[in-house]
């Protein structure tokens, strides 16, 4: 007899991945369902699921596969990434923009999160209409949160007041241009149903279940107009400079189209190599960002107008994928590359995002002086407490590998200020220790021991039970 091919969990994802690429969400979607029968929990396929999920429409189940994983790993970024991108496919700008940040915080390096956050804010500020009333300087999360309901408290009301009438919701009009470019494919389902409109007899008349086809016909419109008024305010702020750069040019339709193709196929390889490297697929990965630059660098810059910045990004992709597979020359090499292309282009981000990976290179050889001298660089590029918090405390902590216990004690009391500023209980935790450890090469047990009891209190609001235990003994 015929044996069927045994399915694993490693076909069944690549399957479900190169089905959903072509589209067919609801075979990808049976593919993942089979592989989390066969690996239950897995954070990564939740993750995937999800954005099947999402693409189907269905935000309800996205979202609940994007919490799923977020259980398994609280940290886990695609996880963050995944529920704020959901959140804010459902229209909950506010909430969505804390996973961004909460996601930022964690993974400075990963540059979609600052993307969601341009975006997300944008939103808020289109929705609200008061640029000055979205402000997240110096302000914690939930803080956050509790004035942007509050503002939404105050929209509701005054919305309330000038509420426009079922029908007028339903028929709201804007041009047949903006329309046209808004709906997309979904213009013409909307002509189609207003056209019915006119037919009285049609309108007058009833289904079998007794609902008059009038009524549908309005509900068909509303909801078209809801996406219509979606997706005008959701809409980046960078996606309008570069629309409107494009026809400022004046080119041609075929060559806005041919721009659009190159910046969505971009846009999704760059997502690729992510997923790649964060499955664990570090050689398909870097494979990929390899065949990727060879691509970019046959684009001319009026076709790919942030080339240098797009390069730059992807040997940062290449060495982080080089570091995975434990291969620290190639990884320093294409962080060093990341880093002169960011210098010459004047990108600060870049250069701050090349220095980091740089000096985590050489801190996994072993060259500690070098990984110090290299995040003292990017001190200056800092740009919030938190960033300060987990630098110093880098720094720190290769000080007490080189049995510098003075140096190590100041830059950990340097990262514990910079965590009070910010609030972040885990890195207080993390830059406390640090101290107590340096004092403790220092003989200085007294103060060390009064440290350890206060980072064990720290570790008790994490809450982390093997931080406690370490501490203890």
């Amino acid at each position: 007899e015929e044996t069927l091919p045994i399915a694993t969990f490693g076909n069944l994802m690549t399957e479900g991945t190169a089905l959903s690429r072509r589209g067919q969400h609801d075979k990808a979607l049976g593919c993942f369902n089979d592989a989390l029968k066969l690996r239950a929990g897995d954070k990564h396929c939740l993750i995937t699921r999800s954005k099947c999920f999402l693409k189907l429409g269905d935000t309800e189940n996205s979202l609940k596969d994007a919490e799923a994983s977020l259980q398994i790993d609280k940290t886990f970024p695609e996880g963050l990434y995944q529920k704020a991108e959901t959140l804010y496919t459902m229209g909950d700008f506010e909430f969505a923009l804390v996973f961004y940040h909460r996601g930022r915080r964690l993974r400075p390096d990963i540059h979609k999160f600052q993307l969601g956050i341009n975006k997300a804010e944008e939103a808020i500020i289109n929705c609200l209409g008061n640029p000055s009333a979205v402000k997240l300087e110096n302000t914690k999360e939930l803080c956050f949160v509790s004035r942007q309901a509050e503002l939404r408290r105050k929209k509701d009301k005054q919305q309330q007041q000038n509420k426009p009438t079922k029908d007028q919701k339903r028929t709201k009009k804007q041009s047949p241009q903006t329309e046209r470019q808004l709906l997309g494919e979904l213009y013409a389902d909307k002509a189609y149903l207003e056209k019915l409109l006119k037919d009285e007899d049609l309108m007058q008349s009833s289904t079998r279940q007794g609902v008059k086809v009038k009524d549908l016909v309005l509900d068909g419109i509303s909801y078209l107009n809801h996406r219509r008024d979606f997706w005008q305010q959701q809409k980046p702020m960078y996606a309008r400079v570069y629309e409107r750069k494009l026809l400022r040019q004046g080119r041609m339709q075929d060559k806005k189209r041919k721009l659009s193709n190159i910046g969505r196929s971009i846009a999704k390889d760059m997502e690729d190599i992510e997923l790649c490297l964060a499955r664990g697929s570090a050689e398909e990965s870097c494979r990929k960002a390899e065949r990727m630059l060879r691509k970019i660098q046959g684009w001319t810059e009026e076709e790919v107008p942030n080339k240098n910045e797009l390069i730059g990004n992807l040997h940062s992709c290449m060495g982080n994928a080089h570091l995975a597979m434990g291969q620290m020359e190639a990884a320093l090499h294409s962080h060093k590359m990341d880093l002169d292309f960011a210098r010459k282009n004047a990108l600060t981000d870049a250069e701050s995002r090349a220095l980091d990976n740089i000096g985590h290179v050489y801190a996994r050889m072993g060259k500690f002086q070098q990984a110090i001298n290299t995040w003292e660089e990017k001190i200056p590029l800092a740009q919030s407490s938190l960033e300060k918090a987990w630098l110093f405390h880098e720094i720190g902590r290769c000080y007490l590998e080189l049995d510098k216990a003075e140096e190590a004690q100041d830059y950990g009391q340097k990262s514990l200020q910079s965590a009070d500023e910010e609030g972040d209980v885990e890195w207080q935790l993390h830059a406390t220790v640090l101290v107590a450890q340096a004092q403790v090469k220092l003989k200085d047990y007294r103060s060390a021991i009064m440290n350890f009891e206060r980072a064990l209190e720290k570790a008790k609001l994490v809450p982390s039970e093997a931080a406690q235990n370490g501490i203890i003994a």
